[in-house]
């Protein structure tokens, strides 16, 4: 591996990819399994933290290595926080709390200082706001559209929350307040520029005006 295993999209703030073990080809377009086999995993560093955000690891092998690797050496002697924006994303939540065990009283959902929880009432999501790198990160209630923006998640993946489509947007206009300049989604491509724009669209197209 020529560099990292990992993309620094902005000073602290790191993404990376790796295949679901979950995943299963041939879904239905539109259906609760439409989604791409690589998940996005965020790394922040608000001195003095190190901050998981929905962290997958490769399933074996050397990119596994590789990644834990350099998760060690970024971590260093921080304190550790793991953070789950939705039920489904706890991923490898367990492994890496255990392997960063005592670095932090609470291994996981201690909110640090510079990241800010923005709960999707009713949605069972939460966003995370990191002003310090303008950026939002979003579990499964905003989707890459796969032409460089985002779109709200479809219906079928809401049966299990009290909120439909446009409900889920309608939670989302008050992130519209805040400078954002990224979003960082777990399924698809991020957003690294114009991000309020971006998400003003999708919340329009899905009818949370």
């Amino acid at each position: 591996m020529d560099g990292p295993p990992a993309a620094e999209l902005a000073d602290g703030l790191w993404r990376w990819t790796a295949p679901h073990p979950a995943w299963r080809p041939g879904a239905s377009p539109g259906s609760p399994d439409d989604w791409g086999r690589l998940v996005g995993s965020v790394l922040y560093e608000p001195e003095p933290w190190a901050v998981l955000i929905d962290p997958q690891l490769p399933p074996g092998g050397p990119e596994r290595e590789a990644l834990l690797a350099w998760l060690d050496a970024r971590v260093d002697e921080r304190p550790v926080t793991i953070l789950t924006t939705i039920s489904h994303h706890r991923r490898d939540r367990d492994e890496l709390a255990a392997r960063y065990a005592g670095r932090s009283e609470r291994a996981w959902n201690a909110v640090p200082p510079g990241v800010v929880p923005k709960p999707l009432r009713g949605a069972g999501e939460t966003v995370y706001w990191l002003p310090g790198a303008l950026s939002l990160v979003f579990g499964d209630r905003l989707l890459g559209d796969g032409e460089g923006g985002v779109r709200v998640a479809p219906e079928s993946w809401l049966r299990e929350v009290r909120v439909d489509r446009a409900g889920v947007a309608h939670q989302m206009r008050p992130l519209l307040e805040l400078p954002v300049e990224r979003l960082l989604v777990s399924h698809g491509e991020p957003v690294l520029h114009d991000g309020r724009v971006r998400l003003a669209s999708a919340i329009r197209e899905a009818g949370g005006d």
